[in-house]
């Protein structure tokens, strides 16, 4: 598997609607055949901070999401409800042990 934490940290007026858009997101994502799995956390202490937990089956479906409507839709409403830019992190499971693509 391949995984991304997108950290997210938006302006405090936003907070509802970067959670609605990012959810429609996360909805159209999860239907994708190569996304295993498609997390929106929120951060208990300070609610104008998420992570996007994105598990792909392969690196190249991580950017064939990219690709998506949803997607761009996505990117492009919610550029300016960001407090600071996104960063995001790569990772690969440890366990379960990989299951073929690496």
């Amino acid at each position: 598997m391949f995984i991304v934490h997108v950290q997210v940290q938006v302006k405090p007026e936003c907070v509802e609607s970067f959670k609605q858009a990012t959810v429609e997101n996360a909805r159209n994502s999860v239907q994708e055949p190569g996304v295993a799995r498609f997390d929106v956390v929120q951060q208990i202490d300070d609610p104008t901070r998420f992570v996007l937990v994105e598990v792909y089956r392969t690196p190249e479906d991580a950017n064939k999401h990219k690709e998506t409507t949803h997607y761009q839709t996505w990117r492009d409403t919610v550029a300016d409800m960001m407090a600071e830019p996104r960063a995001s992190r790569k990772f690969v499971n440890v366990f379960p042990e990989d299951r073929g693509w690496g």
